[in-house]
């Protein structure tokens, strides 16, 4: 499981479901619209530092950008492995 994608996914998730743009998540966050994208595209590989901070940002749990999604759960069973 890529964790980066993984991160990416949740947070684009929360992103949206918060009614944020990229645009506006990144005025709201002080994090640049070019970090947004990275970071949903799998591009970019945060800091615990800066999971807290987009959690805080997005109102959830920095675990909650973590947490396996139904993608990670079959890219897991598929390869039969437990990590």
């Amino acid at each position: 499981m890529d964790m980066r994608k993984l991160v990416g996914r949740n947070f684009a998730k929360f992103r949206r479901a918060k009614g944020f743009t990229q645009e506006s998540f990144a005025e709201a966050s002080g994090f640049t619209q070019q970090y947004i994208s990275g970071l949903e595209t799998g591009r970019r590989n945060p800091t615990v530092v800066t999971l807290f901070q987009l959690a805080s940002t997005l109102g959830v749990s920095h675990v909650d950008l973590v947490m396996p999604d139904d993608a990670a759960r079959s890219e897991r069973a598929k390869s039969g492995k437990r990590k």
